[in-house]
Parts: structure tokens; sequence; C-alpha cells
């Protein structure tokens, strides 16, 4: 865990007289694993083939039975590849009748494996929303990012996706995509890269979606050990912090958000998740939540927040 003394995003909060603390929570994010089929260079929690975290069917029953109890508006499934945990079928179903909005993240590749063919139809059916990663309509850039051949599988992931409504008007399936920086630099406007994205998809290979939105890389994981390999960490955490925006920390997710890892544990946020930075400050398992986090509850804070209050911020 960082030292809260040594936390320069603590310090720049209270030069703006902002304490970070939680609205109402309204969604639950459930991190079923760091297992991946990629070995993306921007991963903060380092998924990839070779982990072995998944959330097993005991954690999951409890997720379930948190879904229950407290009825969020938005439970958000996330990973690793979160269409690799076996349990990945039943927990749709079952978190679907759940909450008005119920997000399945997919990396496009994963959910069109053989053996996981099956995910599109049980998405369409229980209307589940697809927020899916494609950082770039470079091949090479995409390429470098997320490994070979990965292109031209997300490219055919969404014509299906397409193909079954997903992005279409008036189908009601929602298709989002998120576009990830491919270096160490910070996104352009959100708006100029969705209208981009929008256009050239449409042009070339007749793929709609509906949003996009752009994310900087956190400086964790994965992305964290490119950047002091290649010598740019510093660089890259000076940008962020030129960057801070003090208007970006009102609309943070962290504010809304209870996030459950692989095992259980209770989390802010699934970045905080990568450095252990518990809820609270202390290690909580979801079989020991009684009560959501209470509106006015400090939320916990390091240096890799400013990814989320860089320039428009990430909510």
């Amino acid at each position: 865990m960082l030292n809260r003394e040594k936390n320069s995003f603590q310090r720049t909060l209270a030069s703006h007289d902002i304490r970070l603390t939680r609205k109402q929570t309204t969604t639950l994010q459930v991190n079923v694993g760091l297992l991946c089929n990629q070995s993306c260079h921007h991963c903060h929690l380092d998924a990839g083939p070779g982990r072995d975290e998944v959330m097993g069917k005991e954690t999951i029953d409890q997720v379930v039975a948190l879904a229950g109890r407290f009825r969020f508006e938005t439970i958000d499934i996330t990973g690793g590849a979160p269409e690799m945990n076996p349990h990945i079928s039943g927990l749709l179903r079952r978190l679907a009748p759940l909450a008005p909005t119920v997000i399945l993240r997919s990396n496009l590749t994963a959910i069109s494996e053989t053996g996981r063919r099956h995910l599109i139809d049980l998405c369409c059916d229980q209307r589940i929303t697809i927020v899916a990663s494609f950082p770039s309509l470079n091949r090479d850039q995409t390429e470098a990012q997320r490994g070979h051949g990965v292109f031209n599988k997300s490219l055919a992931t969404l014509k299906k996706l397409n193909k079954r409504g997903y992005g279409r008007p008036g189908s009601g399936l929602t298709l989002n995509l998120v576009v990830n920086p491919a270096g160490a630099f910070l996104p352009g406007s959100q708006a100029q890269q969705e209208n981009r994205f929008r256009q050239t998809l449409e042009k070339k290979w007749g793929i709609a979606f509906n949003n996009l939105y752009t994310f900087a890389n956190v400086p964790l994981g994965r992305f964290r050990a490119w950047l002091e390999k290649t010598g740019n960490l510093e660089d890259y955490l000076q940008k962020l912090t030129d960057d801070f925006n003090p208007c970006a920390t009102d609309g943070l997710m962290c504010r809304t958000l209870i996030s459950v890892s692989w095992d259980g544990t209770l989390f802010d946020c699934d970045f905080n998740q990568a450095v252990g930075l518990f809820l609270n400050g202390a290690r909580t398992h979801i079989s020991e939540i009684d009560e959501l986090p209470r509106p006015g509850t400090e939320i916990m804070v390091a240096d890799h927040c400013y990814t989320c209050t860089a320039g428009a911020g990430f909510t």
C-alpha cells in the first residue's frame, strides 16, 4: 500500500479545498478474475493467460446476494477477460433481473473464442450492455498494445454484435467503445475521437456503436513496468499531475461505486485493487458487509488517482 504521507494527490485535493467523499452508491463493479486471453501493455492489473485468480462459485453467490439486497442501478462486470470465468453465463443470467443496467466489459476476442460463442446470444437475450475495448483504428497500433491478430478479430466481433442488433438504432442493445492511448500520452478530445471512430468504422467496415469513451492509461501494473522500462514514467506522471482538473472530481466513478475483487475483497475502484488500497482502509470481504458505504465516507486515494482527474476526467 502507498504511504499516505507521500500522497501527492491527497495534498493536491487539499490545496483545492476538496474532500473526496462518497455519494449514494449506485454501481456494483465485479472483477471476476485476472485470467485473460491477452496481455495488453496498458493493463493495470497484469491480467493475462498465466493468471489463475478467478472468482469462484461461493463468491459469485455472495455477489448475487449483495445485488439482490441493495438493487444497484448498474452492475459492471470486468476482469481480466470476464468471459473466461467458467461461471460467467450463470452470473449474467442471475444479475440481469437485478439491475436496470448490467455491463459486460469485453476485449472483443475472448467472447468469440471457441466454447464461448454462445455468450453473444446470452448477452442479447438478457439485454446486457457491452463495453468493448478498441484502442485504435490503426492495425499496427492496436496489435502493438494487444497482440498479433487482435485487430481483425475485434472487427469481426463488432460485426457479429451489430448483426444481432448491438449498436443499432431502436434495438435497445447498447454497444459502447473504450479507447486507450497506445503510448505514454493522454487521450485527445472524446467528442472528436467518437466522431472519427464513428465515421471510419461505418465507412470502412459498416460497423456501428452507441458511444465512445476515452480513458487515460493508469500508471500501474504492466503499463507502469513499460513506462519504467522505456524511461517514460516520470514524464507521464508529471503530465497527469499538470493536467489535474478539480472540476473532474465531482463526477468520479469511485464516488458512486463499490468494487469487488475476484476473491471478494472490497475497494473503492478497480484501480485501488491493483495497489491493495482497501475500502475504508481495511480489508473487508463481501460476506462481511451489512450496509453500503454511507454518503460522506472518505474515498481512499493515492497518486494513481491523478489519472482519473486529468483533463475531462475518468467517470
